[in-house]
């Protein structure tokens, strides 16, 4: 995703190809539609498979080269990386880190420098795979995230140089023998776990090294060579058709990387491989100027695209007061003036400064650069993010964006997140009954959970019971490639404990949406057929950023409005689901009617936040969300 492209497979001259940057093209853009959610790139994250190819292809060639004619360097080799990677890195680093000084609240402005260090040490991919828990904070406060695939990158040319020279010079007949079972070995880690582990899966070496070596394949010729124009003009357009497949078919429910991730893979291998062997009509397209110049800036585009997204949401950063359309559009035109500019005068500079800047400078320039952003991100940890910069009301409020939530919500027992297991739900503890007391069945997802601490002390003469599991419907039917968790838990209470126990009423809360109304109809009949009575919790009030985080801005810019201009409507849906819970003739709970007016709605309990993320609830909040609607709905 960041090397340039002057190459061709098998140890023979070097020249360059425009087509293999349009192919980066491509890339990029698929990436900047997914990160914009436009249109039909759901799947576009898939861009930055394609990436890998491209990038294990180039580097596989070069070295190959290197290799054949006995020129190999393994300091030549780093400080080629250096040149193309380190000096564009650095800037969009500190030009980051200027914005998050500016924009980020202290808690997350600590938690951005982290991250700093992390992207400039390139293992961004390990410590967002650390920080990716259920409620850890959402993808659009990390403007750091996207570079885990830079710390993919580099890992794997830390291995790769080394393993091919020992190769060539001890076993070079079953070098691609050996390149080969590396990536059979990674294929099937990866396709084991887009099901087993599925954040490790997306984020570590382990699962993605196959996409790389599936480039170094193509530059060791270890594909048929792909003969006449025909065959040529299928093969490319094969290609391009796969990746495009998955941009529109893909989706964030798509296991991933695993064997979804062929499908970009392999056509962008199409795509190198026929072109290797000569022109085409997409070859031909993807040659074109304007086409290309997007694949010579994608470096600068995929580093600056994220950021300018991020702060544009969280903070209105390039515009105000206008449609998302309109932010979007203007979101795109900065990235891309950045971009520009950084190519032009960071990247190119540095990669045309070989007389004037040789290796050994450019390590000193280079670790020099590292040290300055590293000072400053352990500056920032050690100062508690800056926290001058905020009044200390908004301070304490905006600690509650690292609140943790997993105690009262029974983490690991009877609420099941993702690092947890079907097999840790504890059925003795959380579906005990009591026989003295009536016994209530809370069921759904992490909107359901949230409300068993308040229930159960709310309601003193019942007995709440707990089966709940991150981002699962409490319905019959689940969605598409739903989590083992979920399927094992509504399988287990639809089929088994309903079925053998008697229960009072079930209460049945989730993070709504309109498609969830059928699903949840076939459930009601399934209940009602049994005698079971219901009741329905309707969605819990929602923002499109996290309460505290909007309360800590509303008290530094002396706008208490701030909060309910950023409240979610869920007028449509809670006005779907009343009417479903009415026809089905089952209780309905509406927390929007229980916690808002006319205006506004509650915000704390007491003097803390009510919710310590977009919408679920803290301790304290979720007593106070149980006595609101306990005063008003007969629950027990």
């Amino acid at each position: 995703m960041n090397t340039q492209v002057p190459m061709t497979p098998g140890g023979g001259p070097l020249h360059y190809r425009p087509d293999i940057d349009g192919l980066r093209a491509v890339a990029v853009i698929s990436v900047l539609g997914f990160h914009l959610r436009t249109g039909l790139f759901y799947g576009g994250f898939v861009g930055v498979d394609v990436f890998f190819v491209i990038s294990g292809y180039l580097i596989g060639s070069i070295i190959l080269k290197d290799l054949a004619s006995g020129k190999f360097s393994l300091t030549k080799f780093y400080e080629r990386r250096v040149r193309r990677i380190f000096p564009a890195l650095i800037a969009f680093l500190l030009g980051t880190t200027v914005l998050a000084y500016f924009f980020f609240l202290p808690t997350e402005l600590v938690a951005y420098a982290k991250s700093l260090l992390a992207a400039l040490f390139s293992m961004s991919n390990v410590y967002f795979w650390t920080q990716s828990g259920y409620f850890s904070a959402p993808a659009e406060t990390k403007p750091l995230l996207h570079t885990w695939s830079l710390g993919i990158e580099e890992q794997f040319y830390v291995f790769l140089p080394v393993f091919l020279y020992l190769g060539h010079r001890y076993f070079p007949r079953r070098l691609r023998l050996s390149v080969v079972f590396i990536a059979l070995t990674s294929f099937a880690l990866s396709t084991a776990g887009a099901f087993r582990s599925p954040v490790a899966g997306y984020f570590l070496l382990h699962s993605r090294a196959w996409e790389l070596m599936l480039g170094v394949l193509i530059a060791m010729d270890a594909f048929p060579r792909i003969t006449g124009a025909v065959a040529r003009n299928l093969a490319s357009a094969a290609g391009l058709a796969l990746i495009a497949f998955s941009v529109v078919r893909f989706s964030a429910a798509t296991p991933f990387p695993g064997v979804a991730a062929l499908a970009p893979c392999m056509g962008a291998a199409l795509v190198i491989i026929a072109g290797n062997a000569g022109s085409s009509v997409i070859q031909r397209a993807l040659s074109l100027k304007p086409v290309v110049f997007v694949g010579l800036i994608s470096y600068s585009l995929y580093l600056w695209h994220w950021p300018i997204i991020v702060f544009q949401g969280l903070e209105s950063m390039a515009s105000t007061g206008v449609s998302i359309r309109v932010a979007k559009l203007i979101s795109i035109t900065l990235s891309f003036v950045l971009a520009t500019l950084s190519w032009k005068f960071v990247e190119m500079p540095f990669r045309k400064s070989r007389n004037h800047l040789p290796g050994r400078a450019l390590f000193k320039l280079a670790t020099a650069s590292a040290a300055v952003v590293a000072t400053v991100g352990l500056a920032v940890i050690l100062s508690g993010g800056l926290q001058g910069r905020y009044p200390a009301r908004a301070n304490r409020l905006a600690a509650y964006l690292d609140y943790d939530s997993a105690g009262y919500f029974r983490d690991g027992s009877c609420f099941l997140s993702g690092k947890y297991t079907f097999g840790d739900f504890n059925a003795a503890t959380c579906l005990r009954q009591d026989p003295h007391r009536k016994n209530f069945l809370l069921f759904g997802d992490s909107h359901a959970a949230q409300l068993w601490y308040g229930l159960s002390r709310t309601l003193a003469d019942v007995n709440v019971m707990q089966a709940t599991a991150a981002g699962c419907r409490p319905t019959l039917e689940q969605v598409m490639f739903a989590s083992e968790n979920c399927t094992g838990l509504t399988n287990y209470i639809y089929n088994d404990y309903l079925s053998s126990h008697h229960v009072d009423r079930v209460l049945i809360a989730d993070r709504w949406q309109m498609r969830d109304l059928m699903p949840l109809s076939h459930a009601l009949d399934w209940m009602k057929a049994r005698s079971i009575p219901v009741v329905v919790f309707g969605p819990m009030v929602q923002y499109d950023a996290a309460l505290p985080r909007l309360l800590a801005i509303s008290i530094r810019g002396n706008n208490p409005s701030i909060p309910d201009e950023h409240r979610v409507d869920e007028g449509e849906l809670e006005s779907a689901l009343a009417r479903l819970a009415q026809e089905k003739g089952v209780q309905y709970v509406s927390l929007t009617h229980s916690l808002c007016g006319p205006k506004s709605c509650q915000e704390f309990a007491g003097d803390v936040p009510l919710q310590f993320d977009y919408g679920h609830l803290t301790k304290e909040g979720s007593v106070l969300v149980a006595q609101k609607v306990s005063e008003t709905n007969d629950l027990r």
